[in-house]
């Protein structure tokens, strides 16, 4: 586990396009596209939120997952993913384990992610780590989003030790909000990176 460089880019993209493959008839094109990313814009996202990656011992990406401090101080998650190969080994679990500690090693008290309905095994992932429900529905790209959030104050609710059959079997994948344009379009609230 490590933070990402900009040579990890085209396996970060590799990886999130694979790990979301099964769900892109349940996206639109656009929301498919920001969530996946492309070069130009996974490299945005790293140079505006903390990307940490996991990796094998050969250097091959195995997940990913990225975080930043929102300007109200609260933190956000984003684009967690996991090669399928690696489904059901832990690496989500402790990508996000990861992150949550960096933001409270950072002084965030809260931290919050979005996420979408098909993404049915992620959202059964985020509520074993203690994230619940959180304010209104949103819109990202044409398509209803779940807002989750959990304190960072008390020890992590990590479900390790708990028996389950698969510890992430899913891309984990988070949304992000989006605002209509006046046009009537969807379009992301920071430029190139497609985070609320």
């Amino acid at each position: 586990m490590r933070r990402a460089t900009v040579q990890d880019v085209p396996g970060i993209v590799r990886c999130l396009h694979a790990a979301f493959a099964p769900y892109r008839h349940q996206y639109t094109r656009a929301a498919y596209a920001e969530t996946t990313l492309n070069l130009s814009t996974a490299r945005a996202r790293l140079r505006g939120m903390r990307v940490l990656v996991a990796v094998d011992r050969a250097g091959h990406l195995l997940g990913t997952v990225a975080w930043m401090r929102k300007p109200s101080g609260i933190g956000y998650l984003r684009g967690m993913a996991v090669d399928p190969r690696r489904f059901g080994t832990g690496i989500a679990q402790r990508l996000l384990d990861r992150a949550l500690a960096e933001q409270r090693g950072a002084g965030i008290r809260r931290v919050a992610l979005h996420t979408t309905h098909p993404l049915e095994r992620a959202i059964r992932f985020y509520r074993r780590n203690g994230f619940r429900l959180s304010g209104p529905r949103g819109q990202y790209f044409g398509m209803e989003t779940l807002r989750f959030a959990r304190d960072l104050d008390r020890a992590s609710p990590s479900p390790r030790g708990t028996k389950r059959r698969s510890r992430s079997r899913s891309p984990a994948g988070t949304g992000s909000r989006a605002r209509r344009s006046s046009s009537g379009t969807s379009r992301s609230r920071s430029r190139g990176t497609g985070t609320a």
